[in-house]
């Protein structure tokens, strides 16, 4: 079953840092597509600026600071940095990130595993309502991002792309949301 997008959205800066939102304003303010394969980082700039920050003060009372640092590194593409804070972080927040970083490099069986380690989260729901997929199934995406893969410029790329971007969108926001929301 393939995914079938059909929401637009756009990244919410209010409330985050003036560092993070110039961070994000270096590539597409959190509205870019991400690659579904790991690379290299995105941008320089960003990757020095990520690298002399802490995630307590990009974050100052955020719900996650090492998640949503964890979500910057993804979003601008450096595996490896992402890998390592997602990996020394034990909550669902960081398997997520953890299983994103996996499926994005490729290796569909980790990210499936870290997915399972995540179990349900919050940002689920939103991803249902963002696909045709009820209730959410990280596995789905994994799947239609593998296929996607070994067809670029097809509709399941452009559907892989703009998942993942929803789905980034939703786990950073959550992340770097304010510790007191549910």
């Amino acid at each position: 079953m393939v995914p079938q997008y059909h929401k637009t959205m756009s990244l919410e800066l209010t409330g985050m840092s003036d560092a993070v939102i110039a961070i994000l304003r270096l590539d597409g303010e959190g509205n870019r597509f991400i690659p579904l394969t790991a690379g290299a980082c995105s941008s320089d700039d960003a990757r020095r600026m990520l690298s002399r920050a802490t995630a307590e003060g990009l974050f100052p009372g955020s719900r996650s600071p090492q998640g949503a640092l964890a979500g910057l590194w993804v979003y601008f593409s450096a595996f490896e940095p992402a890998h390592q804070v997602a990996q020394d972080l034990p909550t669902k927040e960081g398997s997520y990130w953890h299983a994103i970083v996996h499926r994005m490099e490729p290796d569909a069986w980790n990210s499936q595993y870290w997915f399972n380690r995540v179990g349900d989260h919050p940002v689920y729901a939103a991803l249902s309502e963002a696909s045709s997929i009820a209730p959410w199934r990280p596995g789905a995406l994994i799947e239609l991002c593998e296929s996607a893969r070994r067809r670029p410029g097809s509709a399941d790329e452009q559907r892989a792309l703009e998942l993942q971007l929803v789905e980034w969108q939703l786990l950073f926001s959550y992340c770097a949301g304010r510790a007191t929301m549910k």
